[in-house]
């Protein structure tokens, strides 16, 4: 007899197709279908009153394995940035590819017939879900529309707020004052102004005095006290120059010359260079490079 794989009990079997009547088989056939009904009944429970709630980008795919069809199928659907509980499993198991599927595999593993409706969602049924589904999203919408709605009130009446405390600011603001200088003459009486010599000007310590500006009473006059010699040079009020500059000009006069000057320097070159010519010249041509010397 040749041998037969057993996917659910995932073990092949040299007894043949006896293994599937088996109690071991039997077992691990009934807690592999128990968890997927688990799972089709929590989709089931979404057919009358469909749920829409919002979906993270970085959110994972909740996905269920299929033991009918053996692959995985996702749970929720996708649009845009919501997610659809249950709505792709139970497209998944009101298809037609899911109907075919769980035939052969109740066949081939010789599962119970009665339970085989309990994995399968009626066109009906999943009619039923697309619309209350639909319902969802309408009402999802409409409250996503009055959430921006009232946001966008909230918004405006900040705005408006924050005009009027500006606005009240700006009105309420106190005009600056003019500092008042010192006392002026008074051209009809002659006197000058009384200014108090304990007024206090704002300071870190509080405790600081006013400047007394009427420190020389009338009558009172300047001391003399003579004029002050600068040895002819002057000073900076006749037009003088600084003392620093002078000394600097008398220092460059006393410099002396550090050398031979130019003059001097072109004869040593030039008797230098007829030492060198004088060996190879006749008389005559010595006397002219002299004179040219």
């Amino acid at each position: 007899m040749a041998p037969h794989y057993c996917g659910v009990c995932r073990r092949t079997s040299f007894a043949g197709r006896r293994h599937l009547y088996s109690a071991a088989h039997r077992q691990r056939l009934r807690e592999a279908l128990g968890r997927l009904q688990a799972k089709v009944e929590a989709a089931r429970a979404a057919i009358g009153g469909a749920a829409v709630r919002r979906c993270e980008a970085a959110e994972p795919e909740r996905r269920v394995w299929c033991l009918c069809c053996g692959r995985d199928v996702p749970r929720d659907g996708r649009r845009g940035g919501l997610a659809l509980p249950h709505a792709a499993l139970l497209q998944h198991l009101a298809g037609p590819e899911h109907r075919r599927e769980t035939a052969r595999f109740w066949r081939e593993n010789r599962a119970e017939a009665a339970l085989r409706q309990r994995f399968l969602v009626s066109a009906e049924d999943y009619r039923r879900f697309t619309e209350s589904l639909a319902r969802a999203l309408a009402a999802y919408e409409e409250r996503e529309e009055e959430r921006v709605r009232e946001m966008a009130a909230r918004i405006r009446e900040a705005e408006r707020r924050r005009q009027e405390a500006l606005q009240a600011a700006l009105e309420t603001e106190p005009q600056p004052q003019l500092c008042a200088g010192p006392a002026l003459h008074n051209s009809t009486t002659g006197h000058r102004g009384d200014i108090s010599h304990d007024a206090e000007q704002p300071g870190p310590s509080g405790m600081q005095q006013a400047p007394d500006l009427n420190w020389m009473e009338p009558g009172h006059a300047l001391t003399f006290i003579g004029h002050q010699e600068t040895e002819g040079r002057g000073n900076i009020h006749t037009g003088a120059r600084p003392p620093w500059l002078i000394q600097e000009e008398e220092e460059a006069g006393n410099q002396q010359q550090i050398g031979p000057s130019y003059e001097e320097f072109l004869k040593q070159n030039r008797r230098q260079l007829a030492s060198f010519l004088w060996a190879g010249l006749e008389p005559w041509q010595e006397v002219a490079v002299q004179a040219s010397i």
